[in-house]
């Protein structure tokens, strides 16, 4: 692939401060997390600590940041929709051909989940079919066509405000059988009995699955909330200081939400669960209202390159650190360095890892080489 994929209808309005929260999203995923553990290993250091705490998935119920940066990026896809879809339609691209097109994207998506999870490697049998690339390409499928096919924000949140109502409903009154209704653990939700019976494939937590088929459907609701966000974000009828205002007003509501609900509705990330899907998008909504007024609205935009780079890349390093073993890389360049650092050295080796990773996405930004997402 050597020019801009078609894996994505390519918005011609893009916002330095969506590629640059993307990257910013991604650079945790590839290396940004095991700096932070490699960083408090050598200093003990209170606040190291904390961030690399923090860089741990919860085991179950509750949140660490580490269980934002996936429904993160679900959100930022969301919001490219507005631009990337909506304006097509104004100009007269028919439905047809850009349902086709997303389509055909969800698919790639799918396909690239299997590559991901070893199918070239290992083959087909006994193999995980659920992932994380599928869950993004299946959501983004579903908030798009909610958009395609409806021509204002209000349908939209009907559509929000009823799936989350469809996921609560099932979550904690329909009964599975052995356990009855309500129970949120990982093997009496109604998740895991829907994963054990209709997912075909290997489970990735053996009894069900984080990318699961209810989880997919509960996921789409943080994809069609970046959408709003979009929406926002594109609209003229707001100057870009009240866009910002709304934002951060619609993230701090979704926010308290999300907590309110928590004491009996638990947070909890491998079963996509109502409260967490509120708290997460919550949080994005936050986040993109501060990128987009320090970049976008008050011009502050050198520092954003590093993170471009990553940003407007980010499936190809997804899957470039699955294929290729740029810690190994890194060892072998700055190995030397291990015995003059001591307890420095594995931090030194991660920071190497990082720097030859982005050098390779710098080499794919300068000649115009994306895959997208």
């Amino acid at each position: 692939m050597t020019t801009e994929s078609s894996l994505e209808t390519k918005p011609k309005e893009r916002l330095l401060s969506l590629d640059t929260l993307r990257g910013f999203d991604m650079l945790w995923i590839i290396g940004g997390g095991s700096f932070l553990h490699a960083l408090s290993k050598a200093t003990d250091w209170t606040w190291a600590n904390i961030l690399s705490e923090q860089m741990h998935h919860v085991s179950w119920e509750g949140f660490h940041f580490e269980d934002l940066i996936f429904p993160l990026f679900m959100f930022i896809s969301g919001v490219a929709i507005p631009f990337a879809i909506t304006s097509k339609l104004e100009h007269g691209v028919s439905k047809q051909l850009i349902t086709k097109k997303v389509f055909i994207r969800m698919i790639w998506l799918v396909v690239l989940g299997l590559v991901y999870n070893g199918a070239l490697k290992s083959g087909f049998h006994n193999m995980r079919v659920a992932s994380v690339l599928s869950q993004i390409g299946i959501a983004y499928f579903f908030a798009a066509l909610i958009v395609i096919n409806t021509k204002s924000i209000r349908p939209r949140i009907y559509w929000f405000v009823g799936i989350l109502t469809g996921i609560a409903i099932l979550q904690n009154f329909i009964p599975v059988p052995g356990f009855g209704p309500g129970v949120i653990t990982p093997d009496g939700s109604i998740n895991a009995w829907l994963d054990q019976h209709f997912l075909p494939g290997r489970l990735h937590d053996k009894i069900f699955d984080p990318e699961g088929l209810l989880c997919i459907i509960s996921a789409t609701t943080v994809t069609l909330s970046g959408t709003f966000a979009g929406y926002i974000l594109r609209s003229k009828q707001y100057k870009p200081e009240k866009k910002t205002l709304i934002l951060m007003i619609a993230g701090s509501s979704l926010v308290i939400i999300a907590l309110l609900l928590s004491p009996v509705y638990p947070i909890i990330k491998k079963n996509w669960t109502v409260p967490f899907n509120l708290l997460t998008a919550g949080i994005s909504f936050l986040l993109i209202s501060i990128f987009y007024f320090v970049i976008d609205v008050r011009g502050l935009k050198k520092w954003t390159f590093f993170f471009r780079v990553i940003g407007m890349n980010s499936i190809t390093i997804y899957l470039g650190v699955r294929i290729i073993d740029f810690r190994h890389s890194s060892g072998f360049l700055f190995g030397w360095l291990n015995n003059p650092l001591g307890d420095f050295g594995p931090v030194a080796i991660i920071t190497g890892a990082i720097a030859l990773e982005w050098l390779l996405l710098y080499y794919l930004y300068k000649n115009k080489i994306f895959l997208r997402v």
